[in-house]
């Protein structure tokens, strides 16, 4: 059975990633679905339910990230751990272009591959917010 993680912590979490994902920086309300409470290092890896193994996920990259922490990187082919929103900063893995979001390093590659930063509804969504200055 799938641990529930308790609605205080849960908040905390959305609290703290000013209610956008804290891997592809979607806001909240853009779309339909719920967003998630993501373990970054998941419980089969060995990760705890503590609110700095968790961060806020839009539906479309916790299921792409699923219980994966690493992929190979495409440029170099070495084994590279995907970007940690609690120990890394998004700015220096990414860079956002036109509603494009580009891995700027092995880490942000293989984690804008992994979890399809850059499928077209999801280029439009970004497009679409920064059009309307809530990127």
């Amino acid at each position: 059975m799938k641990e529930r993680i308790p609605e205080a912590l849960r908040q905390q979490v959305r609290e703290r990633a000013d209610k956008r994902c804290e891997y592809c920086r979607k806001r909240e309300g853009v779309m339909y679905r719920r967003f998630h409470t993501d373990h970054i290092r998941p419980k089969q890896h060995g990760g705890m339910t503590i609110v700095d193994n968790l961060a806020w996920a839009c539906f479309e990259c916790n299921v792409s990230k699923g219980r994966d922490v690493s992929s190979y990187d495409r440029l170099t082919g070495n084994l590279t751990t995907l970007y940690n929103p609690r120990t890394q900063l998004w700015d220096d893995h990414f860079v956002i272009d036109h509603g494009e979001i580009r891995g700027t390093t092995a880490i942000g590659r293989v984690t804008v591959e992994l979890l399809n930063f850059n499928e077209a509804e999801e280029i439009a969504i970004r497009q679409n917010m920064i059009r309307t200055k809530r990127w």
